[in-house]
């Protein structure tokens, strides 16, 4: 098994930490910003949109992070993470919907705020368009808080699934992203309850408890 990416990556940090939770030790090859570009002929050949996570093992090759995680814990069986499609395609559905809801409209919302703000990217440097960014983050987060409140403290449901992984990675840019925020007490007991996990606290948390 190998991946392909740089630890600093959000999109291969999900990966790593789900690494964690299925006791996975994939080979890490350094790939991004700082390390090999991406951009190289036989990175291209992998993935043509030249991005990072890819993942090989003995089926091949993927890309897409998402699709990646989902991929991983159907090969492990984990059921838990990801129910059957077969058995329970209700319960499987409300993971892959919040696991799509992060990549499509959370994604979106906050890269505005994010290049400007953490990165300090010259093309995202326009106040206006930080500030609807920050709005349009903070609505989505204040949905998702709602949202916790009424499955039971996960984004799917009561219990720890896929879906967690993938936003929890996105919770953890949202709190430590510098600007003025809600209070929404679900998200912050959900980032607490992330955090007693072992895998979140090495690589969603970038490491900090």
């Amino acid at each position: 098994m190998k991946l392909l990416g740089k630890h600093t990556s959000i999109n291969v940090r999900k990966l790593l930490w789900l690494c964690d939770e299925l006791g996975l030790q994939p080979e890490i090859e350094e790939w991004g910003s700082g390390h090999r570009d991406p951009q190289r002929p036989e990175f291209l050949a992998l993935n043509p949109n030249g991005l990072v996570p890819v993942w090989q093992d003995e089926h091949g090759t993927l890309w897409e992070s998402n699709t990646i995680c989902r991929y991983l814990a159907a090969r492990a069986g984990r059921e838990d993470l990801l129910p059957s499609a077969q058995t329970a395609p209700a319960a499987r559905a409300r993971v892959e919907q919040w696991m799509d809801w992060q990549a499509t409209e959370l994604n979106s919302a906050w890269r505005g705020a994010f290049m400007g703000l953490v990165r300090h990217s010259p093309a995202h440097a326009d106040p206006a368009a930080i500030a609807t960014s920050v709005a349009q983050w903070n609505r989505l987060m204040t949905l998702f808080d709602a949202q916790l409140q009424r499955s039971g403290g996960f984004a799917a449901g009561p219990v720890f699934t896929l879906a967690d992984i993938v936003l929890g990675l996105s919770t953890h840019r949202w709190f430590s992203t510098p600007m003025d925020r809600p209070a929404l007490p679900a998200v912050a007991a959900y980032y607490a309850q992330l955090n007693t996990r072992a895998g979140f606290r090495a690589f969603g948390n970038n490491g900090v408890p």
